[in-house]
């Protein structure tokens, strides 16, 4: 009896000793998705995944037991990016005011274009046409903007001769000036002016 106690708690011990890494390493993951998202947001393609490693305060070894390689940490952030843009649609779904929602959506895809543009060479490998990610990502985005936008028209707020997939390149066509400084801003000025000119005119004198 005493031994199948001891081999109980051991087994317990066991398990739960097996649990931890696991959590740690769900943990460790999502604070190298964070930092990377820092890193090559400011640094560009060459940012080191050393300077990765150190953002996110775990060992080089941590970073490479997730991410094997640099393409794979890049396509791991932009995957976690586009995810993060569709759900703020699905909360903004509930704002007060559709043609806002649709703004503040636009303006958090700068974002995730900033992102990007740091790692345009290595998706370009992994998110061409016929791959998942670009799959993935198209559709995803698309059916993002698809839901703002069929609010804002079906209020009467923005016309209805405009689509998602003219909105999102749109988007990109803004997007363009990203290597000048200031884009940001910028960019966000001219999606204000994008909206502004998409709303339904009221009252408008002849």
């Amino acid at each position: 009896m005493a031994d199948k106690r001891q081999a109980t708690k051991k087994a317990e011990a066991e398990t739960g000793a097996g649990r931890k890494p696991r959590a740690d390493a769900l943990r460790n993951r999502e604070r190298l998705l964070v930092a990377a998202k820092t890193v090559f947001s400011a640094g560009g393609a060459d940012a080191s995944l050393e300077a990765v490693a150190r953002e996110a305060g775990v060992g080089i070894g941590t970073l490479y037991r997730h991410f094997p390689t640099r393409e794979a940490l890049f396509e791991a952030v932009y995957r976690r990016e586009v995810e993060q843009v569709a759900e703020l649609a699905e909360r903004l779904q509930g704002a007060d005011d559709p043609v806002e929602a649709l703004r503040s959506w636009l303006h958090r895809n700068v974002e995730l274009v900033a992102t990007k543009k740091g790692m345009a060479a290595a998706l370009a490998l992994a998110a061409h046409g016929d791959s998942e990610l670009f799959t993935y990502s198209k559709q995803r985005l698309r059916a993002a903007v698809g839901s703002l936008l069929e609010r804002a028209v079906a209020a009467g707020a923005i016309r209805p001769d405009i689509g998602p997939h003219d909105l999102l390149h749109a988007l990109i066509g803004l997007c363009m000036q990203h290597g000048q400084p200031g884009w940001q801003a910028s960019v966000r000025r001219l999606i204000d002016v994008l909206v502004d000119g998409l709303r339904v005119q009221r009252g408008r004198p002849d």
